[in-house]
């Protein structure tokens, strides 16, 4: 009964109740952001997720066949080749370092350590601080080690320590320290012929221009900035890589930068620093005051 457009109550005019409204940004925008990888990141998963990646990729390297002889033939072909463009300084810089024994030391245990802590540290502060491009900056990682394992397969590469002839200095060996696993009593651990790329610069390149594109502090982004640079100096001081290794590690890292620019649609620093919310869930309606 009454007007289709009003209803009378205790004498007065009353316009009927709007439709509810639904809070949050509309399901279609809601679902792209699921899609471009924005949601917020599950702390169990991503722990589970890395300790099998790692367990994986160790496992993978470590299976790759040892090809010694194809290795050191490569570690030739590599050392006349920086001698050609006037890059091969290694063996200077090898020696030099290894003549400060506190500072070769040092070295040692960076090349050790800072390869994992500085990765894992920067993985959690993106977590904490950035959720909504954690996802797209674990992808770059991933696809960085994953192609790492081309080139140890395909191009098994001895580091400049192994070169029968080469008066390299192993500076683990020579001041026993505890160090790379590919040296002393770790040796059978690890596989001494995967060079190529190096992963210390693909990882420690990744940790750098994270910090530097994503932190607020200049500090933090300065030390995102010498971060690479100094695990650059440790890898050739300490003779485990070539200069070129460096640049393949760093053409592993181009490669899934731009695997994650087309996945994405975007770069990974204007991906929203927070995951954006779903949309809410409609509010039931409710009863009009005649209990109609």
């Amino acid at each position: 009964m009454g007007d289709a457009n009003a209803r009378i109550l205790d004498g007065r005019t009353s316009a009927p109740t709007p439709p509810p409204q639904r809070s949050g940004p509309p399901r279609g925008r809601a679902s792209a952001a699921r899609a471009h990888g924005v949601a917020r990141p599950r702390l169990w998963f991503e722990i589970l997720l890395i300790a099998v990646s790692y367990w994986t990729y160790s496992l993978i390297r470590n299976a790759v066949p040892e090809q010694k002889t194809q290795a050191l033939r490569n570690a030739d072909w590599v050392w006349r080749a920086e001698h050609s463009i006037g890059i091969a300084v290694e063996h200077t810089v090898n020696h030099a370092m290894n003549a400060v024994t506190w500072l070769i030391v040092a070295m040692n245990y960076y090349y050790a350590t800072l390869h994992f802590i500085v990765t894992v540290g920067v993985l959690v502060w993106l977590y904490r601080r950035h959720p909504g491009r954690y996802a797209a900056s674990r992808l770059v990682l991933f696809l960085t080690t994953a192609v790492a394992l081309l080139g140890y397969y395909f191009f098994p590469l001895a580091p400049p320590r192994l070169m029968p002839g080469g008066h390299f200095i192993d500076t683990v060996m020579v001041h026993d320290t505890w160090g790379s696993m590919a040296s002393g009593n770790l040796a059978s651990m690890s596989n001494q012929y995967a060079a190529m790329p190096s992963m210390h610069i693909g990882w420690s390149l990744w940790c750098g221009l994270t910090l530097a594109l994503l932190a607020r502090h200049t500090w933090v982004r300065v030390l995102g900035v010498l971060y690479p640079v100094l695990t650059l100096l440790v890898i050739v001081s300490t003779a485990n890589h070539f200069w070129l290794d460096a640049v393949g590690g760093v053409l592993c890292l181009a490669f899934a930068f731009a695997v994650a620019r087309l996945w994405y649609g975007t770069t990974l620093s204007r991906l929203p620093r927070l995951p954006r919310p779903g949309p809410a869930p409609a509010r039931p309606s409710e009863p009009s005051p005649s209990g109609a």
